[in-house]
């Protein structure tokens, strides 16, 4: 069954003006083949980047995004799936991000369904679909397995890595940061001690790990409380860095093709995924640097290299 849902969100649409003219359509002489539409993906473990650079990539080609992360589709809990601001978003439309009920089950089956919608209705606009996320079985449900997809589109893979012991030490201090933002208010106005903490956006990586913490509330006293929340944070950290290990060892290791080789820094090697083309962008530096040197090696490296990479795709 297909879940109906809204398909479209915007944070503050703007127009974005034609940068790059890309092929597609058509060709109603059948001696010829269909020449196949184009679409982006960016794929990475979770919080490599891929969002700021699929936003940051649609300021400078006419594009809209498409959102495949699990948790993300759900609506509410906003700090807990990391979703980006109507501020981040520059304008740049967004669709399938916060869209499913929250207490649903969204299967990577009406993901396949909404999405392609989204991405129809992005061509007919005359403007780049860029699909984003950190839910690798979404995406290949979408890429690989569907033979619809397959036959209609042309895909460019983008992945974007960070080195895990810097990944891991940026996924601590992210946590606290959402901590400060209110991750733990917007847990509490969900909690539910019957709750079933595997449907829905309650299988988020914040939700389960609180409800120690939320049981607590009226019961115990100050000093148990704080060791319950204390050991709640580490659990978000610990199973964060969990699922961005298990997120790298699928893009790393794929049985039709094998272990991909690991990459020096600013390397960039293209290798066939799912018989699409990828190509690796080492963003390790920008993430253990200040925040000056940052966003320059973010520019360079990452940002560049993926505007010089779609620009040569899109022809």
């Amino acid at each position: 069954m297909i879940t109906n849902i809204s398909l479209f969100t915007t944070c503050k649409q703007v127009q974005v003006p034609s940068l790059v003219n890309f092929q597609g359509g058509l060709n109603m002489d059948p001696l010829f083949r269909r020449i196949k539409d184009k679409v982006v993906v960016i794929m990475g473990a979770a919080r490599t980047g891929k969002s700021r650079l699929a936003i940051d990539l649609a300021t400078r080609f006419p594009a809209e995004i498409v959102n495949s992360d699990k948790m993300q589709v759900y609506k509410g809990l906003d700090i807990v799936t990391n979703k980006v601001t109507e501020e981040e978003c520059r304008g740049v439309p967004h669709h399938l991000l916060g869209i499913a009920d929250p207490y649903s089950n969204f299967s990577a089956t009406d993901f396949c369904h909404h999405a392609s919608l989204a991405i129809d209705g992005i061509h007919q606009r005359d403007r780049l679909p860029i699909i984003v996320g950190g839910s690798n079985s979404y995406i290949e449900a979408l890429v690989n397995d569907d033979a619809e997809f397959r036959l209609r589109y042309q895909c460019c893979c983008l992945w974007v890595d960070v080195s895990l012991p810097v990944l891991h030490s940026f996924v601590s201090d992210r946590v606290d940061r959402m901590v400060e933002a209110g991750l733990i208010d917007e847990v509490k106005q969900i909690f539910d001690p019957m709750a079933d903490y595997s449907k829905g956006v309650r299988r988020a990586i914040g939700v389960p790990e609180l409800d120690q913490f939320l049981r607590a509330q009226g019961i115990a006293d100050e000093r148990i409380k704080a060791k319950l929340l204390e050991a709640a944070i580490t659990r978000i950290k610990v199973n964060t860095c969990i699922l961005a290990c298990r997120q790298l060892e699928k893009i790393h290791f794929n049985p039709s093709n094998g272990c991909f080789k690991k990459l020096c820094f600013g390397s960039l090697i293209s290798y066939t995924m799912w018989e699409w083309n990828m190509h690796h962008l080492d963003a390790t530096q920008a993430f253990n640097t200040n925040s000056e040197e940052t966003e320059e090696i973010w520019k360079k490296h990452v940002l560049g290299r993926s505007t010089m990479i779609v620009g040569e795709f899109l022809g």
